[in-house]
């Protein structure tokens, strides 16, 4: 989806005549990362490294906070508490995306797919503000698009730094 760098993608002609747009993925900076299917090491992953961190920390309190107070939450958003609870998986997701980040060697593929996840994530909350689903209340339907803004900068800052590894 948002892994190419510098060639984001190639057109492929297959044998029965049709063409398909094939994503690359150049996110390698030496030959030896490549083989790893990891960015370099060292100062030039900081700026990668700091945006997983980051986004493992805020992502990780938002998953607490829907947990703990989902039935406040659930009152003030007109949501139910079932519904707000699904932030246990803010919660795991959070870890996993500090793992992927405070690994000595951190995997484009592994950053690459927090970048999917953390897109599709936006996709789906604009979806439910705009459409209504779970009938948010006009509170609920602000936060959920402020959050989608915070987590889609997340994942640009994501990109951002795995195009500086290549």
């Amino acid at each position: 989806m948002l892994r190419g760098a510098r060639n984001p993608s190639s057109i492929t002609g297959t044998s029965s005549g049709t063409w398909l747009l094939v994503p690359r993925c150049h996110l390698m900076t030496t030959p030896a990362a490549a083989a790893r299917g990891s960015v370099a090491d060292g100062a030039s992953d900081k700026f990668l490294r700091l945006a997983l961190k980051l986004d493992a920390v805020v992502t990780g309190m938002n998953g607490l906070a829907y947990l703990v107070a989902a039935s406040m939450l659930g009152d003030l958003f007109d949501l139910s508490t079932g519904f707000l609870r699904g932030g246990v998986f803010l919660l795991v997701f959070g870890v996993v995306v500090w793992l992927v980040g405070g690994r000595s060697t951190i995997s484009a593929s592994a950053a690459a797919t927090v970048v999917d996840v953390n897109v599709i994530w936006v996709s789906a909350s604009l979806v439910v503000a705009a459409a209504g689903i779970g009938d948010p209340s006009t509170i609920a339907r602000v936060w959920i698009v402020m959050q989608a803004a915070v987590v889609g900068l997340f994942a640009l800052l994501q990109v951002i730094g795995l195009r500086r590894q290549s």
